[in-house]
């Protein structure tokens, strides 16, 4: 098994597949994701920086319609889905070229498909304990996307040390982790949160932990524990 660190610009990923090939493919996918992007926000500065839905336009490539419904789905801004849109293209390159096992982890915001178990960790110490996922072999892509009060650079308008969403749409599993990590802001009303997010068509499951309280709601995978790896963890590499 193939693991790479990959960065441009504010985009920084580990890509995990069976061969170099896939990694190439990989990378390019990234590279013509953004390229989406920056072509949206020189048409249109508001797209990067609106906290608002944002309508699609018919000359808009894939990943940024992809951001855009997100957006409108979850309420939230078109960048809230930017991470997951592009892991979600990669791994959808990876596939379409013949790849069994592809993981892209854009800074927590996670798109797979895998022909084996996969444990997906959660950085977070629930309750002193670090989690991971147990993730069954998976044909279709699956995105597992985690928003944070506490950890990382992403805006987040809540006070949830993580906020965690499933979900077979990558980017939307992204704008609705940022959602539901907006939405807690304390322990109370967490269970009525995650029930919001969770009935949004397209969501599959996610949880939540805050104040050493931790909620779930839907068809989330089994939670086992696991080491801490935080040198594998998916962050920009300062130097």
């Amino acid at each position: 098994m193939i693991r790479e660190h990959f960065e441009i610009g504010q985009t920084a990923v580990t890509i995990i597949s069976e061969t170099k090939e896939y990694i190439g493919i990989a990378k390019d996918a990234v590279f013509d994701a953004r390229y989406q992007i920056e072509r949206k926000i020189s048409e249109d500065p508001y797209f990067m920086t609106t906290y608002e839905p944002y309508a699609p336009s018919d000359d808009d490539g894939c990943v940024v319609r992809n951001m855009c419904n997100s957006s409108l789905a979850a309420s939230v801004g078109p960048m809230a889905a930017v991470a997951g849109a592009i892991a979600g293209y990669a791994v959808e390159r990876m596939r379409d070229a013949g790849s069994k096992y592809a993981i892209v982890d854009n800074g927590g915001d996670i798109a797979m498909i895998c022909d084996r178990t996969v444990h997906i960790g959660l950085y977070a110490d629930i309750n002193g304990q670090r989690l991971s996922l147990r993730i069954p072999p998976t044909a279709d892509v699956l995105g597992i996307c985690s928003s944070s009060a506490s950890v990382g650079p992403s805006v987040s308008l809540g006070k949830s040390d993580i906020s965690t969403v499933i979900s077979k749409d990558v980017p939307l599993a992204d704008a609705c982790a940022t959602a539901l990590g907006n939405l807690i802001k304390e322990r109370e009303g967490m269970e009525e949160h995650l029930e919001t997010i969770c009935d949004i068509d397209g969501i599959i499951g996610c949880l939540a932990y805050c104040d050493g309280m931790i909620g779930i709601c839907g068809d989330v995978p089994e939670l086992v524990s696991c080491e801490r790896n935080d040198h594998i963890i998916t962050k920009i590499v300062l130097g």
